[in-house]
């Protein structure tokens, strides 16, 4: 019965780690977003963490296109995320679609491989946005469409369980300044959607997030 309790607790302090939510906030955010109209979402960088055994039946060019379209599907839901706020009243700035966005980008000659290379403020001066999210996330279990069918390609039916964490920051466009930096892990069975899951990560950073009313 003692062991029985012990891991039980172990258990418990196991699951509340990976689950802790780290939440900066900028002071001055409320005053800066104020002047805010339009804010844009570059596409996640992505990192897909694959089973020692499963790597050894996927080439880098499959990996890599896996995380690119993951890196995008979470562009995407995350812009759907705030578009349903705006649509209800709830949101104070417009954001950009990813269309735009991406075609913005891409004209530019940035892409997910680039990013690293070019500031906040060069990023958004590109996508003539007040300001710009942007982040990295790291996965066992891609969902999003692309990702989905190399999966089903290579290994068949993929399971529920995930595990994933998101790195999310806000930056001023007009000087680069952190607004908003959100990291958060969860594990456990999420959805069978990135919507689903991004619905999930930003549940707690709603309520802290200026643009919100």
């Amino acid at each position: 019965m003692k062991n029985q309790l012990t891991l039980f607790f172990l258990c418990l302090f196991s699951v509340s780690v990976f689950s802790q939510t780290n939440l900066y906030e900028n002071p001055d955010f409320d005053r800066i977003a104020k002047r805010h109209k339009i804010i844009g979402i570059i596409p996640f960088k992505t990192t897909v963490t694959l089973r020692p055994k499963q790597m050894k039946d996927i080439t880098p060019e499959q990996l890599d296109r896996m995380e690119k379209s993951e890196g995008e599907s979470i562009q995407s839901a995350m812009y759907s995320w705030f578009l349903k706020r705006e649509k209800r009243g709830d949101l104070t700035v417009k954001v950009q679609s990813p269309t735009t966005t991406n075609a913005k980008l891409l004209k530019a000659g940035l892409n997910q491989d680039n990013f690293a290379e070019h500031t906040p403020e060069e990023i958004a001066k590109i996508m003539e946005v007040d300001a710009v999210i942007m982040g990295t996330f790291e996965t066992n279990k891609p969902m999003s469409e692309g990702a989905s069918l190399v999966l089903g390609a290579i290994f068949g039916v993929w399971g529920n369980t995930n595990k994933a964490v998101i790195n999310l920051s806000i930056h001023n466009a007009a000087d680069g300044e952190l607004l908003v930096n959100y990291n958060k892990g969860v594990s456990g069975s999420l959805g069978s959607s990135t919507e689903d899951l991004i619905n999930t990560l930003m549940r707690k950073a709603s309520r802290r997030i200026a643009y919100s009313k």
